[in-house]
C-alpha cells in the first residue's frame, strides 16, 4: 500500500521538519513521483521504531543512525541466509 506523505506524516505522528530531517539524515527512503514521495508500510514501520528510539528509550541522533544501519545489516543478512540455505520441509 502506498502512503502520501500527509498520510505517512499523520499515520507516524511526525511534522514536516522532523520528516526533512529524517529524509536528509537517510534514514527513510521513500519512493519518489514526480510531485510528491510514495511511502511504503515498512516506511511507516521504520518511522514508527525511530520515533520509539528517539521518544520512549532517550536515543540521540547519532544512536539511532548507528541502530538503524545495524538493523539493516541484520535483515540484510537475514535474507542472505534465506537465500543459501534450503527452508525446513513440514512435517
Amino acid at each position: 500500500m502506498i502512503i502520501n506523505r500527509i498520510e505517512f506524516q499523520h499515520r507516524a505522528q511526525i511534522d514536516q521538519q522532523t520528516l526533512d530531517v529524517w529524509l536528509e539524515e537517510q534514514w527513510l527512503l521513500p519512493g519518489e513521483t514526480m510531485t510528491d514521495l510514495e511511502f511504503s508500510e515498512i516506511d511507516l514501520a521504520r518511522a514508527v521504531f525511530i520515533v520509539d528510539l528517539k521518544d520512549r528509550l532517550g536515543i540521540n541522533d547519532e544512536g539511532v543512525g548507528v541502530i538503524l544501519h545495524l538493523v539493516d545489516q541484520m535483515h540484510g543478512l537475514r535474507r542472505m541466509l534465506g537465500l543459501i540455505m534450503p527452508a525446513p520441509k513440514a512435517s
